[in-house]
């Protein structure tokens, strides 16, 4: 007798409700990313790097994770794995305003470095791959700690062409630490086309040469990632080493507020990758398979706007921080006698 496939997500072992969750992190971060384009338009947000077109890629690889165990290491596309990890739009806004109650620097770093203790999602620095090491390191140190954890790193294409890459993997590697290298990868080194960083013809093939897995997935699939990552993490687990993930994205903006991207892109290019856009890919598999129609569709985007507009409001109503603070944690402060 010829059997129906079963659907993907339950493959996976996701429940409809865990399915159609993934589809409203990624609407929720679309969301915050289009406000944050209009605020910093507005003068009210001094800068914004877009995550529109990777947030099937983050949300699929955050959510193979396990909350409150492993250790995240994002960069500064990464608003929609963050949001797969706990973090919350009022979160995003009061750090996108600046604000001194933003729960991930107070006001002191610029938008987009993401941070919590709470939820295990490491401080990076603006310098590109630095936080690649860092998880290699946090890894290391959860091993000692007799965690279950496995730690990601999240990076650009462009960051494999930094030191910070290549040693963080050799170190990783030889000590087999439960470490995944996550590339969100979307051709583009800011403005530089893949052909111009590498001399392979994909992320993953730098792989072999450190001993570890280098596996391709399509990164506008968010399914396609879970299953990616899971298996990833599970490996990690079992004490085998590291993975390169090479996820490929498209980039649906400029790299960042600050620049044109038309300069370097053809607008028939830039027009034809929007139909690579994860947000309605995986609407339409939901839809296939009977997990959304145009009736619930709606009303998760009405959700979505109103807990952002709620979120937007108290971001709006916060305190700026207090400028005599502006040294704190900068330099070494001497305790009055």
């Amino acid at each position: 007798m010829q059997t129906t496939a079963r659907p993907m997500h339950a493959e996976l072992g996701l429940s409809a409700e865990q399915a159609v969750a993934l589809y409203r992190t990624m609407l929720l971060a679309r969301a915050i990313d289009e406000r944050q384009w209009i605020l910093q338009r507005q003068g009210r947000q001094a800068f914004v790097i877009s995550c529109q077109g990777h947030e099937a890629a983050q949300v699929g690889s955050a959510a193979a994770l396990r909350r409150g165990v492993d250790l995240m290491l994002p960069y500064y596309r990464d608003l929609a794995a963050v949001l797969a990890f706990g973090a919350t739009p009022r979160d995003a806004l009061l750090e996108a305003l600046s604000r001194a109650d933003g729960p991930w620097s107070g006001g002191r770093q610029m938008p987009s470095h993401f941070g919590s203790k709470a939820l295990r999602i490491l401080t990076s620095s603006s310098s590109v791959g630095s936080q690649i090491p860092h998880a290699v390191g946090a890894a290391l140190a959860a091993r000692h700690r007799g965690e279950a954890s496995v730690a990601i790193a999240y990076f650009g294409d462009g960051a494999t062409s930094k030191a910070d890459f290549h040693e963080g993997a050799n170190f990783a590697a030889i000590h087999k630490l439960p470490v995944i290298l996550f590339c969100e990868d979307n051709g583009l080194a800011i403005s530089l086309p893949l052909e111009r960083q590498m001399p392979v013809a994909r992320v993953a093939d730098r792989a072999p040469a450190y001993g570890m897995p280098g596996v391709v997935v399509d990164g506008t699939e968010v399914l396609a990632v879970y299953r990616a990552t899971a298996e990833a993490a599970e490996r990690a687990r079992r004490g085998e080493g590291p993975t390169l993930i090479d996820a490929l994205c498209v980039r649906l903006t400029p790299h960042s507020s600050d620049d044109d991207h038309f300069r370097y892109r053809g607008r028939d290019v830039v027009a034809a990758e929007r139909t690579r856009d994860p947000l309605p890919r995986y609407r339409g598999y939901l839809i296939e398979h009977g997990l959304l129609d145009e009736g619930r569709d709606q009303q998760l985007r009405a959700e979505v706007t109103a807990e952002i507009e709620q979120a937007l409001e108290a971001a709006l109503a916060a305190a700026a921080p207090d400028p005599g603070t502006a040294l704190q944690h900068v330099f070494a402060e001497t305790p009055r006698s």
